[in-house]
């Protein structure tokens, strides 16, 4: 079974036209301890803000409430750190957490299907009863080949069935359609945000997003529609819930900066954990 151990490091400055009044920001960036991922260093640093305090969310993600320093212009959110991860194919295991499985049936408005997503729906029912992974494969598939991976043509309100329509989005788009497609088929599933390390590059400009549907037998199960596969190490799982909204990296309200301008900066390398390390690694412990 193949390990990664990966660095991450994620950049978020805000540049406001005018300074902040008051402003709180809810941050969901600390990777969860989870199947198949372990956290071994996780650090977060702030300009002209600090944290006022920490808990675990009904998802059981991690968030960490910050203030903005009064009169500032510029803050800037610095996440970096290790995490070592496995290769489960995508396999998270059994449902666990505040919430119970069937709340993961319940649409939201980003992920509730229109006449558009019913029918992109409809050419993959078939399998879904008998085989539901074979039929959670085909609608991956489905998805990205119906709606292509185009940049700025959608927001963060984009709804999963105003993506279809255009037939363009991005990997949140493809999560919300694949989970809405598998909640109307009695599917649950829940929206995944979290980092890819890239085979071409290290910076990135964005996080990254998919989907996990949980099938009998099996537990949640990872599918990133936007590459057409299941989660392997190369993926970082940082936050889950009923859809963006729910697993946002930085969410808040700012009071006297309504300019902003946002950037956002992420590197993910990483090298593989070797058996020998590993072996050193549990013996240390």
């Amino acid at each position: 079974m193949s390990k990664l151990k990966l660095q991450v490091r994620h950049t978020t400055h805000y540049a406001f036209a005018q300074p902040v009044v008051h402003a709180l920001q809810r941050l969901r960036l600390t990777p969860k301890e989870t199947h198949g991922q372990r956290i071994i260093d996780w650090r977060m640093r702030f300009e002209n803000a600090e944290a006022e305090l920490q808990y675990d969310d009904q998802h059981f993600n991690h968030v960490t409430l910050i203030s903005l320093t009064p009169g500032a212009q510029e803050v800037t959110v610095t996440c970096e750190g290790t995490v070592e991860t496995e290769d489960n194919a995508g396999v998270i295991g059994r449902h666990s957490g505040h919430l119970p499985l069937w709340s993961f049936l319940r649409q939201t408005p980003l992920t509730r299907p229109g006449g558009k997503l019913r029918a992109l729906l409809r050419d993959v029912q078939g399998p879904s009863a008998q085989d539901p992974l074979a039929f959670l494969h085909a609608l991956s598939a489905a998805v990205r080949e119906r709606v292509a991976y185009e940049t700025g043509r959608t927001t963060a309100t984009t709804t999963a069935e105003e993506a279809v329509a255009q037939g363009a989005g991005v990997c949140q788009d493809h999560a919300h359609i694949f989970i809405g497609a598998a909640r109307a088929n009695g599917i649950p599933a829940r929206y995944v945000s979290g980092y890819l390390m890239m085979n071409d590059r290290i910076e990135q400009e964005a996080t990254h997003a998919w989907a996990e549907a949980h099938v009998e037998g099996l537990g949640w199960v990872g599918f990133d529609v936007s590459n057409g596969i299941s989660p392997d190490p190369r993926y970082v799982r940082v936050a889950t819930g009923d859809d963006y909204r729910d697993a946002a990296p930085i969410t808040g309200i700012s009071i006297g900066a309504s300019d902003q301008v946002l950037t956002v900066g992420v590197a993910v390398e990483g090298q593989p954990v070797a058996a020998q390390s590993q072996s050193q690694g549990q013996s240390s412990q």
